[in-house]
């Protein structure tokens, strides 16, 4: 289905749409080979970390849940962003129906979400850990993060039911044509031959509170923390509280930085290409999940050794 077939859905009795993006980048198939690259070490960095996870109980505790469910929602995330570009971009297979269009809308935002919110739980887990650390264990427990957890997927959930529903109820009689490399919430809506102001100010309201809330959050915790360590006599502590938070500093700013970042060569048209400015945005979105359990497996020691030992082991296995 190449791309002369993609203006033939613009009728009302056309029930999918037609992704379309990349048509004026020169080197298209890189783009799609490096982000299938950043996908497959998405799979092996985080299934590593949900392996080591399961097999070492002492790894079994809220810190590391909460770790283990950031692994998960960056396999999901980037599960439903990578794969259906390959047909897309690479076979021109660029029909996507009118269920799976919404469907993929829907788990991109939520998986999205708790990326999220996910960092915002790892940093309340590095206060209690820094400020409150002899009780750290009684208020802290395994149930009471499971029980945020729960939480926080049920808020994600409700975020964006309502935004997706609204926009799979409106009425596309004019272009399905998806200016974008996937069903995004964004693309999609402005496509509908109706008002679509309401959906608009729902989008942006939405982005803004998923973004600002967990990053306002993180801020807090780090003033909080800060405000503690300074009240540490010994140097050495103060160190060793520096360090437990240098690693969910740098997941924060990995994740965060890309889409400032994007964002502003958006808004500011500093990037003049549609396509170009696609691209970006799709590799600050799918560029964490990768880096993220490679972060945490450099700069955990505890971890760092689990995974060495997990190897060794599978290596002498394989010997014997």
């Amino acid at each position: 289905m190449g791309f002369s077939v993609l203006y033939n859905g613009t009728g009302s009795s056309d029930d999918g749409f037609y992704i379309t993006a990349f048509h004026t980048l020169g080197n298209k198939n890189y783009l799609i080979l490096a982000l299938s690259i950043i996908y497959i070490i998405t799979l092996m960095g985080n299934f590593v970390l949900l392996a080591v996870f399961i097999m070492n109980p002492s790894l079994q505790n809220p810190k590391y849940v909460a770790v283990c469910n950031l692994a998960v929602v960056d396999i999901s995330l980037n599960s439903v962003i990578i794969p259906q570009m390959v047909p897309v971009f690479v076979f021109n297979l660029n029909y996507v129906s009118f269920g799976t269009c919404f469907s993929q809308m829907f788990f991109m935002h939520l998986f999205g979400d708790m990326e999220s919110f996910s960092l915002a739980l790892l940093a309340y887990d590095r206060v209690i850990a820094i400020c409150f650390p002899l009780r750290y264990l009684t208020i802290n427990t395994n149930l009471r993060m499971l029980l945020i957890l729960l939480g926080i997927w049920t808020l994600a959930f409700l975020l964006e039911v309502y935004p997706v529903a609204l926009a799979s109820s409106l009425p596309y009689c004019a272009s399905r044509v998806v200016q974008s490399c996937c069903c995004e919430h964004g693309p999609v809506y402005r496509l509908a031959c109706s008002d679509i102001s309401f959906n608009r100010k729902l989008a942006t309201a939405k982005t803004l509170a998923v973004l600002l809330g967990p990053l306002s959050f993180i801020i807090f915790t780090y003033a909080v923390v800060v405000v503690a360590v300074l009240k540490f006599a010994s140097t050495t502590q103060r160190w060793k509280a520096f360090h437990t938070c240098l690693t969910h500093l740098l997941l924060v700013l990995v994740y965060y930085l890309p889409v400032i970042l994007a964002y502003v060569l958006g808004n500011l048209r500093l990037v003049q290409s549609p396509d170009l400015l696609t691209a970006i945005l799709t590799v600050s979105v799918t560029l964490p999940p990768m880096l993220n359990p490679i972060i945490y497996s450099l700069k955990t020691e505890e971890l760092r050794e689990k995974i060495i030992k997990l190897f060794v082991k599978t290596k002498v296995t394989s010997h014997k």
